[in-house]
C-alpha cells in the first residue's frame, strides 16, 4: 500500500525544488524528513511539509506502519506561470516569468533503495 500528497500551484520553481529531490528519494521517511530539516534551501521547508502530509495521510487512511514507511517517489511539475512585464531601457518591457509547481509525494511501506 502507498499513500500520496499532493501540494499545487507552489510559488517556486520546479528546478529548484528537483535540486533537493533527489537527496531524500528511496529514503526512510525519518530520514528523509531529518534531511530536509536541516537543507537551507526555501524548497526544503516545503517539501517537508508535503512529506509530513503524505505521512499522515498514510497513518490516517490506510493504517500503514509509520515507522517502515519509505519515501517511494516524488514528483515535481510545472504548474501555469504568472506573466509580468518589466519596463527596461528605451521604452521597451522585458516579459518575467514567476514559474510554479505541483509537487506529489507517494511514501509506501517497503525496502529502501
Amino acid at each position: 500500500m502507498e499513500a500520496k500528497a499532493v501540494a499545487k500551484y507552489i510559488r517556486i520553481s520546479p528546478q529548484k525544488v528537483r535540486k533537493i529531490v533527489g537527496a531524500i528519494k528511496g529514503e526512510p521517511v525519518e530520514a528523509g524528513l531529518n534531511m530536509l530539516k536541516f537543507m537551507p534551501q526555501k524548497s526544503a521547508g516545503i517539501v517537508e511539509k508535503v512529506l509530513r502530509s503524505a505521512i499522515a495521510n498514510a497513518d490516517q487512511n490506510q493504517d500503514l506502519d509509520i515507522d517502515s514507511l519509505v519515501v517511494r517517489n516524488i514528483i515535481v511539475d510545472q504548474g501555469p506561470m504568472l506573466k509580468r512585464f518589466r519596463a527596461r531601457a528605451r521604452g521597451r518591457g522585458t516579459r518575467i516569468l514567476k514559474r510554479t509547481s505541483h509537487i506529489t509525494v507517494i511514501v509506501a511501506e517497503g525496502l529502501t533503495k
